[in-house]
């Protein structure tokens, strides 16, 4: 049989790509590695408790148009992302804003907080950060910086912060509001019912096979001796490992997740996200899934994650796009380029960060070029 595209992966990117040429009239047939679609955003339901089995994922976007979009797929709830920080013995609101720094320094107006911000990034007399850690100290001071920055960071890049560029945080947000919205989208909120599903609406009637890589997919086809035939590929997996690494690995951090159910406790956190800003404590936060639907299930189920360094075989989760990732990254676009018939796409087929209304767009963008 022949199809007009083979999507390799069935992320956010992958299921829209394919939803949408769909509708234009093409036929598309979609494979995963994993033995489930959705990638990342993949929730599964344990106990009446929507589990976000990759990490927590938060939906929250500025464009009409994209909720809009999304919103066909799912009904959302109103889930407002206010994530709390663990410092020893010390909770903190995040991002910063006055209930940090009221806690922090027993303060109650923005002028008591903004004369104690400056008063400490005058003290540190950094004119010229030349690393992440000086960068931050000219931007929020030291009491900031050392419960609620360096330990965390270091734990999520797996170095310390005097060895990190400073362009990583270009500006860290401080807010002189009471205020605990970590996003200031317009529209936010999390699927009733999880992600899965908007992925299998997606791939309605559209041709999946699971548990299959791309290399092997290809070697099986060709073994049959009488193949699927496909007019294009869309890759959205690693555009290094795509070219079988011929010019050098690019690097990603990975994550490892711990599980654990709790049948007898109800209420674990009291939180849904709660960061642990120590680099002593190997976890950079626990997620308590209930939350992101309001106590619905029984019992509760926490996730403890931890960053890890990504080797080959490892799962890659963020890109480290500092100027030698970059600069390797450019080099296999050029050859991504020459590829007639291979479209890269999604997170690690353009090598960046992407929340998933960002990747919705990019999706989209890239039918509007196919069409």
């Amino acid at each position: 049989m022949r199809y007009d595209y083979l999507i390799v992966g069935t992320g956010l990117f992958g299921a829209v790509f394919a939803h949408e040429m769909k509708l234009a009239g093409k036929k598309c047939f979609c494979i995963d590695k994993r033995e489930n679609i959705g990638g990342n955003i993949y929730t599964e339901e344990q106990n009446g408790i929507k589990v976000h089995k990759y990490g927590a994922h938060i939906f929250h976007t500025s464009n009409r148009r994209i909720w809009d979009y999304v919103n066909q797929f799912a009904e959302f709830n109103h889930y407002i992302n206010s994530p709390v920080a663990v410092y020893k013995d010390e909770l903190y609101n995040l991002p910063f804003n006055m209930n940090t720094f009221s806690k922090m320094w027993g303060i109650r107006t923005p002028e008591e907080a903004r004369v104690r911000i400056e008063s400490q990034k005058a003290d540190c007399k950094v004119e010229n950060p030349q690393n992440l850690e000086e960068q931050a100290l000219s931007l929020v001071g030291r009491d900031v910086y050392e419960k609620l920055v360096k330990g965390y960071t270091e734990k999520q890049w797996g170095r310390d912060c005097t060895e990190l560029p400073a362009f990583i945080i270009k500006r860290l947000p401080v807010r002189f509001t009471y205020d605990n919205n970590y996003f200031t989208d317009r529209y936010q909120g999390i699927p009733i019912g999880g992600y899965t599903q908007i992925v299998e609406k997606l791939l309605k009637d559209i041709p999946v096979r699971l548990g299959v890589t791309y290399r092997d997919f290809l070697a099986d086809n060709e073994a049959k001796q009488a193949p699927d035939t496909f007019d294009k590929v869309l890759y959205t997996g690693m555009i290094d490992e795509y070219f079988d690494y011929c010019l050098g690995e690019l690097q990603y951090r990975s994550l490892r997740f711990e599980e654990e159910c709790l049948p007898e406790c109800d209420n674990y956190q009291g939180n849904a996200v709660v960061n642990y800003t120590e680099r002593e404590v190997p976890f950079t936060r626990i997620i308590e899934h209930k939350h992101f639907e309001f106590g619905a299930g029984e019992g509760t189920i926490i996730t403890r994650e931890y960053p890890a360094n990504w080797e080959r075989g490892d799962e890659p989760y963020y890109p480290i796009n500092d100027e030698r990732n970059n600069e390797l990254f450019a080099k296999y676009q050029e050859l991504a380029a020459k590829e007639e018939h291979v479209l890269f796409g999604g997170r690690l087929g353009q090598y960046r960060y992407y929340d998933m209304d960002k990747v919705i767009e990019a999706a989209l963008q890239m039918v509007e070029q196919e069409k």
